[in-house]
């Protein structure tokens, strides 16, 4: 394990095991993660599945800028495994993490088409949105975000972290943020599914990894579609993603990754029920490359690219209405992190430029470019720097963010963190922080003005203040959680109107929002009561509830204010009989806040978002390296939507075949 000379705790000793992601990591409720200002380095011990007595040592992780063990880990975080993902019936991370209790996942097509992601009741532009480490996260609209050349097959596991995370993320993790992390080993030489179902759905996804030398070179492609289940829904993605991996000397290594992400889509309703015939076709293109050298002086240098494509059409087909941009983010990072008795030290630097070319956004070109008529571009330098202290059962961590942006000119600002844990046993951790963040306006926010919006250029920065205290007991076969916090936003960004009446909505600055909260996990393994169940079953049940308390004068809220109160989510896994096995996946949501709901293309009124309840199943047949599946989603064909006007999809019924070569 590495560092091991550095902390040396007492072992955990499992002795059941299930080819299951709650076997290690979840059975002690405790998680990885990464992050950037950009994002340290991730160390984590992948475990694989065994019926067999093993020791594990304690796992080392980066829950804030600095690698700590996973027990001293202040920060609330949250890890979706590999194993997990492969349970869920899902076909995108979109709609994986609507499983996700703490998360918000405003679906507005299926299967990854188009999501907005919220954390802690802030909007879909709050969230850092990153790949192994790399800030992803679009300036044009947070709309894109998701928009990763990632296949599932691809991902190792999701971490999430909860609150406001400057010193982890950068600027722009208003709320929190997300990391995709991606298979890095070439213990699948091949694999390769193919499905189809209702609603002419198919499904091709193909990824292929080689070890050569001191290189792990991978490539996955993954191909899906649809009809749509409603009118212009149908929907086609591409993605392509290569990876390599360069091990070197001791503990050092160089990662490079490139992918491509194309979608078409019908925005049926998308972002305004007046205009159902929307039409969308994104594509992105992205690159880095990112290094670790070193062991007691470890330096982390990291460059990328990111550039995304969008034609949006407000009637499809037609070119009245439609607008085109390209948005380009790329910057460098440079982090050093330093060990020694007194604890461990980072300091990081990042420069990140931030471009738009567009139709609509921006400030008027001195020459028109194809059809890119404006444009605007803002950089972005940030400094952090963190120390940790662990002293017997305490981890004590401080640090700060020095940030300047193009935006507001000859202007620093600094956002620190504080963050403390207490380990009173090996069971039981208790552990509090607090932090500032901020999230610049989006050029959308800033210049979208259309028939239906009227943009601000005006818009000052979002400024958001934190304090979470967590309670963890994990124990086997039993893991709880208990987490609450308070979250202050202000001049919180969002599309309002001033009567219900008006034509447009505006981007505008509200006063202020805040945010109380309380999160709650159980996770239990029932087979040393109810042996018939299986030593593979697992229970897990999750529930957020948040409040959030206004100062907007009497605005109506587009998106800010139409946060989720209630989320409730369970998990049931269990075997059927040998190599055939059951997984249900239950939601109940309750949205605050009202819509404009609509009858044939006429307003009739603003109603409150109705609650709902959906049960996902999942059945899986393994037989050697073939794998059999149904998923059978909606199973009493709830009608709802997370978007008003944008219905999703009732009951369906899809269903593939898996191959995998070791």
């Amino acid at each position: 394990m590495k560092h091991q000379h550095f902390y040396q705790q007492r072992p955990f000793r499992f002795k059941r095991f299930a080819r299951k992601g709650y076997a290690v990591f979840n059975s002690m409720h405790r998680v990885v993660n990464i992050g950037v200002v950009a994002g340290c380095v991730l160390t984590a011990m992948h475990v694989p599945a065994a019926h067999a007595q093993i020791t594990l040592t304690e796992v080392t992780v980066t829950a804030a800028r600095i690698e700590t063990p996973l027990s001293r880990a202040p920060k609330p975080v949250t890890v979706i495994t590999k194993e997990e993902i492969e349970r869920a019936p899902v076909r995108s991370i979109q709609d994986l993490l609507v499983y996700a209790a703490g998360i918000d996942v405003v679906q507005r097509g299926g299967h990854g088409v188009q999501a907005d992601l919220s954390i802690r009741g802030g909007t879909f532009d709050q969230n850092a949105i990153l790949l192994n480490g790399v800030n992803l996260s679009n300036a044009h609209t947070g709309h894109y975000s998701l928009d990763v050349p990632v296949n599932l097959s691809d991902v190792e596991r999701i971490e999430i972290i909860h609150g406001p995370s400057a010193l982890v993320y950068g600027v722009g993790s208003f709320s929190g943020g997300i990391n995709i992390v991606t298979k890095k080993k070439a213990s699948e030489k091949l694999y390769a599914r193919t499905e189809a179902g209702m609603h002419r759905l198919r499904g091709m996804e193909i990824r292929s990894a080689l070890h050569s030398g001191k290189a792990v070179h991978s490539l996955s492609a993954g191909h899906n579609s649809s009809g749509g289940y409603v009118a212009n829904s149908d929907y086609t993605i591409y993605n392509v993603l290569w990876q390599t991996r360069l091990n070197l000397p001791g503990e050092s290594k160089i990662d490079v990754q490139a992918g491509y992400n194309d979608k078409k889509y019908g925005a049926n309703t998308f972002y305004s029920a007046r205009y159902p015939n929307q039409y969308e076709q994104t594509s992105t293109y992205m690159g880095a490359i990112k290094g670790e050298l070193g062991a007691t002086l470890k330096v982390i240098p990291i460059l990328y690219w990111d550039r995304h494509y969008d034609q949006f059409d407000l009637t499809k087909g037609s070119e009245a209405g439609r607008n085109f941009h390209r948005n380009d983010t790329y910057g460098g990072n440079l982090i050093l992190m330093y060990r020694s008795r007194l604890g461990n030290t980072s300091l990081g630097v990042e420069l990140r430029q931030e471009n738009i070319v567009s139709s609509n956004l921006g400030k008027p070109m001195p020459k028109p470019w194809g059809n890119y008529t404006k444009s605007d571009a803002r950089t972005t330098i940030g400094a952090a720097l963190e120390h940790t202290l662990v002293l017997n059962r305490w981890t004590l961590s401080a640090g700060a963010l020095l940030s300047h942006t193009g935006l507001l000119k000859n202007n620093y600002t600094l956002y620190p963190s504080v963050s403390a844990a207490w380990r009173p046993s090996d069971a039981l951790k208790l552990s509090a922080s607090w932090s500032k963040s901020t999230r610049m306006p989006t050029f959308t926010d800033l210049y979208y003005t259309t028939e239906t919006h009227n943009g601000n250029a005006g818009l000052r920065p979002e400024k958001s203040e934190s304090f979470d205290l967590e309670l963890q007991y994990n124990a086997s076969p039993i893991q709880v959680h208990l987490r609450g916090f308070l979250l202050y936003g202000r001049d919180m960004i969002d599309w309002v109107k001033t009567n219900p009446q008006d034509s447009k909505w505006a981007s505008w600055n509200l006063t202020q929002v805040n945010t109380q909260g309380l999160e709650a996990g159980f996770r239990f393994r029932p087979a040393r009561f109810l042996p018939f169940l299986g030593e593979s079953s697992v229970v897990a049940v999750d529930y957020a509830r948040m409040h959030q308390t206004t100062d907007t004068q009497g605005l109506i809220s587009m998106y800010a204010l139409n946060y989720l109160r209630d989320k409730f989510t369970a998990q049931f896994s269990h075997p059927i009989v040998k190599e055939l096995s059951a997984n249900w996946y239950f939601r109940f949501q309750k949205r605050m806040g009202v819509y404009e709901k609509f009858e044939n293309l006429e307003k009739t009124g603003d109603v409150p978002y109705p609650a709902f309840s959906t049960l996902d199943l999942r059945l899986a047949y393994r037989y050697q390296d073939i794998t059999l599946y149904l998923n059978l989603n909606n199973l009493y064909d709830t009608y709802y939507f997370d978007k008003g006007n944008v219905p999703q999809a009732g009951f369906w019924l899809m269903g593939g075949i898996g191959y995998t070569l070791r």
